[in-house]
């Protein structure tokens, strides 16, 4: 079966990450992750951060110019050899990560239209994106111009209070080359906190306070599950799977994502 592109959708928690496995291993896929996206800018970001002055760059939701933000990391840049265009990004989408807020379109299109064109526009799970009509639209017109469609639009749903303890208790494998997700009731690390693949320290993602997700939760709005933003769900195929299960296991959650997605991309 040719599939070019799947995007998994719903709430920030709602247990996404399971199912885009089972995608990728079944559909020999590459899971494109905004998360993970904003996790490398940020991380640049992060090594000139201490040497920047940043007071008075972001000011009640708005940015100074441009020129003034380069201008303001441009020593720390220089000192480290950081990219000053990916410190400029990481600079701004950490003053909405920080904040447990989610990015704006603008600075979260850029970043997944430079990785989506990289992978010449096919061969991935979305994770994490779209959000909102705009990016739908978005999409949609990157992936016309890039000649490739999106197959299908699996929508994970979850209840806010099952999101929030899932999040809490989610660790992270912090190798990249790894990037194993654990949780430390339903899938947890080895006994001494270490990743069960490559043997390092999981972490908790700085985004997986129980304060953070509930400011999330927060805004999205509460009218039905957790639905999919037009026009992605009109115009493609989407199906809804359930986030919790009565048995958590690898196999029940692959089953479960087999039994909504393969009718699907048969029909």
């Amino acid at each position: 079966m040719n599939v070019q592109n799947i995007v998994v959708a719903g709430k920030s928690g709602a247990g996404k990450q399971p199912r885009v496995d089972v995608l990728v291993q079944t559909y020999g896929l590459r899971q494109l992750a905004t998360g993970n996206i904003f996790r490398e800018y940020l991380g640049t970001f992060n090594k000139v951060r201490g040497n920047s002055k940043t007071d008075g760059l972001w000011t009640d939701g708005k940015f100074a110019a441009d020129a003034a933000i380069r201008q303001a990391l441009a020593p720390a840049c220089a000192k480290t050899g950081v990219d000053i265009d990916a410190a400029v990004l990481g600079f701004k989408a950490a003053q909405y990560v920080d904040r447990g807020r989610f990015v704006p379109d603008e600075i979260t299109n850029a970043l997944l239209a430079a990785a989506f064109r990289a992978g010449s526009g096919k061969g991935f799970v979305l994770d994490g994106y779209p959000r909102t009509p705009d990016q739908s639209d978005f999409l949609l017109a990157l992936a016309k111009d890039c000649g490739t469609h999106i197959d299908l639009v699996l929508i994970v749903d979850n209840e806010d209070e099952a999101i929030v303890a899932r999040t809490i208790g989610r660790r992270v494998c912090p190798n990249k080359t790894c990037a194993k997700v654990f949780h430390l009731q339903f899938k947890p690390p080895t006994p001494d906190g270490k990743c069960t693949a490559c043997g390092t320290a999981v972490v908790q993602r700085s985004d997986d306070t129980e304060e953070k997700i509930r400011t999330r939760l927060a805004g999205i709005p509460k009218q039905g599950p957790a639905r999919y933003p037009a026009p992605i769900s009109r115009w493609h195929p989407h199906r809804v799977g359930p986030g919790n299960l009565p048995v958590f296991t690898d196999e029940a959650v692959r089953d479960s994502v087999l039994a909504v997605v393969q009718p699907a991309l048969r029909s």
